[in-house]
């Protein structure tokens, strides 16, 4: 039997930045939608790229930001132990140049599309689990 434990923010934020891949969670048309997508993290925001034409880069344009989740995880599967991490903050196009660039040098996209836009997550909120053999 495995037990969940409660994982600090700083080893939230930690987890997060070891695995290069995790899930973006928002909404399109009222309903939930998720998308797989590589990502760095740069101090206390998520960064990943993307395309205007998307529905994420659409509703972060026209609103200026959109709040989102992002989830990442690492999961064994044979020993049953692992983590989760969920994020959830506002989602807002990178416009500063200087980042910008750094940021199209820094993250390359796994997807064979056109990604002309940088997106930044804000770590508003963080929570994360650890799944562990219990103590018997």
């Amino acid at each position: 039997m495995a037990a969940l434990q409660p994982l600090s923010r700083e080893r939230c934020l930690e987890l997060l930045a070891s695995v290069p891949i995790g899930r973006v969670v928002f909404t399109v048309r009222a309903l939930p939608a998720i998308r797989p997508v590589n990502h760095l993290l740069d101090g206390d925001t998520i960064v990943i790229r993307s395309n205007l034409g998307t529905s994420l880069a659409s509703a972060a344009t026209m609103d200026g930001s959109v709040v989102v989740a992002y989830e990442a995880d690492m999961i064994d599967l044979e020993r049953q132990i692992g983590w989760t991490v969920v994020v959830t903050g506002a989602a807002r196009l990178v416009l500063d140049e200087a980042r910008l660039a750094r940021y199209e040098r820094e993250l390359n996209p796994w997807v064979d599309a056109s990604m002309n836009c940088v997106i930044g997550i804000d770590c508003d909120l963080v929570n994360g689990y650890e799944l562990g053999v219990a103590a018997r």
